[in-house]
């Protein structure tokens, strides 16, 4: 059964006519009076007395007319609802974010920013790694980019100010890390010896810390004996694998502070072994929306 049987009825009930009705529906006499056979034939009953005139309704008929309008009804304000949240969603503005970053920032700055109700998460930056954002950005798959940025990001060059505009939104500290040995002491400490070099969970390449701790050891004036076990594109996936005391690694010291299911973490390393970035919000210089403009002129505002 369709929903237009149901609209070709009510109106003829309201004209009692089939060729007036006909008309108001905008189709020939024959194709409506075809439908309202099938409309019949679907509830197994005669709803229209044929045989007077003006014709009537059976009482099979009145009673199926009330539910036509209900049922008509409730579809119209389900798709004026739906036209509303589908109006608000594309107002909202798409941003892509790193899984870190979602997991323990992102909820917090958007409360504090009183931004919440603007923003629309787009799950699937949580796979994308590195120089993957920009091209979001370019492509218009994400309106911003909430990210980690860094001096020593190998592909940094592309956030030209001629094509983006960005706000450092706060610092982030990258700390070595580690579990605790039964006597409570640090397991794994830096800088390791070479017969006897420090495991390391380490980052991607592709990602953005991988080149900022890199570059941070190279400065370093104490080299570092590190034995990377193995490479991920996700810090909360790092810090699950230190927290298995496989090995050490770095960890955004918001996320290392926050303890989990196998114990509190410990420093791998006295402070000189911290790395320091930027937490960054970027946009296209020339934004898609105006909602996205002044969104933009908010946040420069609150960090002005």
């Amino acid at each position: 059964m369709e929903i237009r049987w149901l609209e070709d009825f009510m109106a003829l009930a309201r004209t009692r006519h089939f060729s007036r009705a006909a008309e108001q529906q905008h189709v020939s006499q024959p194709t409506f009076s075809r439908r309202i056979r099938l409309l019949e034939d679907a509830m197994g009953t005669t709803l229209v007395n044929r045989q007077t005139l003006p014709l009537s309704l059976t009482p099979a008929g009145e009673a199926f007319v009330a539910l036509c309008e209900r049922v008509t009804r409730d579809v119209r304000e389900t798709r004026d609802r739906i036209d509303t949240m589908e109006a608000e969603a594309s107002a909202r503005i798409s941003v892509g974010t790193t899984q870190g970053l979602l997991s323990h920032f992102y909820r917090e700055w958007v409360e504090q920013a009183g931004i919440e109700n603007r923003l629309q998460l787009n799950l699937k930056a949580v796979n994308w790694v590195g120089e993957q954002f920009l091209d979001a950005l370019d492509s218009g798959d994400c309106d911003l980019v909430l990210c980690y940025w860094h001096r020593d990001l190998s592909w940094g060059y592309r956030l030209s100010r001629e094509k983006y505009q960005w706000l450092n939104l706060a610092e982030e500290l990258l700390v070595p890390v580690t579990v605790g040995d039964d006597s409570g002491q640090a397991r794994f400490v830096l800088p390791g010896t070479s017969a006897q070099p420090v495991p390391l969970i380490a980052y991607h390449p592709r990602g953005f810390l991988h080149s900022a701790i890199e570059a941070h050891l190279n400065r370093a004036q104490v080299p570092a004996n590190l034995l990377p076990l193995i490479e991920n594109t996700q810090s909360v996936s790092i810090k699950d694998l230190v927290k298995q005391g496989f090995g050490m690694g770095w960890l955004p010291q918001r996320l290392a502070s926050r303890s989990e299911q196998y114990g509190d973490l410990m420093r791998a390393g006295d402070d000189h072994w911290n790395v320091g970035v930027d937490i960054r919000l970027i946009r296209l210089r020339e934004p898609r929306t105006d909602e996205l403009l002044t969104l933009w002129n908010t946040l420069e505002s609150q960090h002005a």
